[in-house]
């Protein structure tokens, strides 16, 4: 790495190389194809079996990779209009995630370059959420993150602050100590009686909520490090108390309940980021995955980068989700530093 540069692409010239990527890290089957950096195709094939149960069943979650990982990656191949022999390398979710899940992918990698001659990269499910901030497309130039820049994940299993001192090179500063916050909203929501996921539910119905109607409480945690179960206990008792009272409390301040909430979540999650911007002195900041297309924390993004001169960059929202394009861009760094993998690679779910 020391001769790569501060990007952490080595100086290796490279020209029309194809990257497979696969994502099965929980219930979505994803291919995607990336040629030297800039996305082809993406396809992403959901599991709406989990939504009768309220959250994702492992074991319902790995069959259904198994229907659709052969479909889903001929789609993205078809989409990008490359053969499987072109295929210079092909990258996959290792962790973290489901393990029967993450198996179905790992395996089916295994066996598409072992079948085409390809190179194996292995892919942190993490690492490639922060790196859909750098996805692009032909024909859509947009300004990326220059290094050092912070980055704030926040998933439904994940809620981190990370700096990315370049492609390959990330630590994680701080991160929950219990819950994330995208567990927080998706429990919130499910207590309300809205359906899986909860998130972007309560997204839509805060935006016609009054933000300022409840206050929930905060937690108290020493450093840049998070926490989500109090605030989730403190919203659960809150909706006890009141619907003694009055049985349709919830009915009746569905929008305000879910603003108030959606307002506490940001306000936690920005307070930290804001301590982490002066504790480091790095004023670049990123957000990425599945909560990073929540409205109110692209907007308090945006809007505290304005007021303090920061420069904030907010991936598509089609990227914020678990998606394979972001995989075969990771692999692309990967790949431009010879780092691949052997046919002994072995899922891991932490």
């Amino acid at each position: 790495m020391d001769d790569c540069g501060e990007t952490g692409i080595c100086p290796v010239k490279v020209t029309k190389m194809f990257i497979l990527g696969i994502e099965s890290s929980c219930d979505d089957t994803s291919a995607a194809v990336v040629r030297d950096g800039y996305i082809l195709s993406s396809v992403i094939a959901s599991q709406d079996v989990h939504r009768q149960y309220g959250g994702v069943v492992p074991e319902l979650a790995s069959r259904a990779h198994q229907q659709n990982i052969v479909p889903v990656v001929d789609a993205a191949l078809k989409q990008a209009g490359v053969e499987r022999k072109d295929v210079h390398a092909v990258a996959f979710t290792r962790g973290p995630g489901l393990l029967g899940s993450l198996l179905v992918g790992v395996s089916f990698a295994k066996g598409f370059a072992l079948a085409t001659g390809a190179k194996l990269i292995e892919v942190n499910h993490l690492h490639a959420h922060v790196l859909s901030n750098f996805l692009r497309e032909e024909g859509r130039e947009k300004e990326l993150p220059r290094f050092p820049f912070l980055c704030l994940l926040v998933s439904g299993g994940h809620t981190q602050i990370i700096v990315m001192r370049n492609f390959l090179d990330m630590e994680i500063i701080g991160q929950t100590i219990d819950d994330a916050a995208g567990e927080a909203f998706d429990k919130c929501a499910k207590v309300m009686g809205l359906p899986y996921p909860g998130g972007p539910v309560i997204d839509r119905h805060a935006a016609e909520g009054n933000p300022e109607a409840f206050r929930f409480g905060k937690p108290n945690v020493a450093g840049l490090d998070y926490s989500f179960s109090g605030l989730k206990t403190s919203f659960l008792y809150t909706l006890r108390d009141k619907c003694r009272e009055d049985p349709r409390f919830v009915e009746q301040h569905l929008t305000d309940l879910c603003a108030s909430l959606q307002r506490t979540i940001v306000e936690i999650l920005m307070h930290k980021l804001e301590k982490a911007i002066r504790e480091t002195g790095i004023t670049e900041i990123a957000i990425a995955g599945g909560v990073a297309a929540n409205s109110g924390l692209r907007d308090a993004l945006v809007a505290l980068a304005r007021q303090r001169q920061w420069k904030a960059f907010l991936p598509e929202r089609r990227f914020t989700t678990d998606n394979a394009a972001m995989i075969a861009l990771a692999g692309y760094f990967k790949l431009l530093n010879n780092l691949f993998s052997g046919q002994d690679v072995v899922p891991t779910a932490g």
